[in-house]
């Protein structure tokens, strides 16, 4: 891909953590940062606000990615996106119904990605990110009983968005993943830690060290502008006693 000046990157669930980290560092290159946010509008406008401060242009872009009216919306407010990175997951909160990790993790992810396609140019990209603990699931028992069906829907959805390759390649678009260990401070390693105490510090020990999110959000950016062919996988953080 091209430098990112005046380019246009949405990312989805980029009002905190990861998301919002890997936005600022797109921001900081040129590129304008589309930052999706479910209903917490006050701090999408904060990560907004924080690139405009550093000299970047950003702007807040609502929408539940499981709701295709509201997809819908959002898309129609654009007139061009260079780049995708579907960030958004989830499944570990208390109160989701047992199939809201399968309808955000996989069926949200293809809706949107088919759906922008409309909207990107010859050269394109889309950078989904993941886990290793979900990449990994078909092959490699889980050692996080508690992320182990989170773990299975959002290898589901890699494994619908690899099959949607050809149709990507068709319209110019290029697909990679990028895959991490569990990540220091995110807030699926919080409920994680919630729901099954001592699983963060177990990996941390397992792993031999876990990635902060600003050094994982370093990957996640540079997979934008990662010279590789369609298909490649960039794994960050070390596989220890995963794969």
């Amino acid at each position: 891909m091209d430098e990112l000046n005046d380019k246009r990157i949405l990312i989805t669930g980029s009002s905190r953590g990861i998301g919002a980290a890997t936005a600022k560092l797109l921001a900081a290159e040129g590129a304008h940062l589309l930052i999706n946010y479910r209903d917490k509008a006050k701090r999408a406008d904060k990560v907004v606000a924080d690139i405009e401060a550093a000299g970047g242009t950003a702007s807040a872009v609502r929408a539940d990615i499981t709701d295709g009216d509201s997809v819908d919306a959002m898309l129609e407010g654009l007139d061009r996106l260079d780049v995708l990175v579907l960030n958004a997951s989830g499944g570990l909160e208390k109160d989701a119904d047992p199939e809201y990790a399968l309808r955000l993790n996989r069926d949200a992810q293809v809706d949107l990605a088919r759906k922008a396609l409309a909207l990107m140019p010859g050269r394109g990209r889309i950078v989904y990110v993941t886990s290793h603990q979900a990449h990994f699931a078909d092959t490699v028992p889980g050692e996080l009983d508690a992320y182990g069906p989170v773990a299975a829907s959002k290898r589901a959805g890699e494994t619908a968005l690899r099959e949607m390759i050809p149709v990507f390649t068709d319209h110019g678009v290029d697909f990679l993943t990028v895959s991490g260990d569990m990540i220091e401070g995110t807030i699926t390693a919080t409920l994680l830690e919630r729901a099954q105490p001592g699983a963060i510090s177990n990996r941390r020990e397992a792993a031999g060290g876990l990635l902060t999110v600003d050094q994982f959000a370093e990957h996640v950016a540079s997979a934008v502008t990662l010279d590789a062919q369609t298909g490649h996988i960039v794994f960050a953080g070390g596989t220890k006693g995963i794969a």
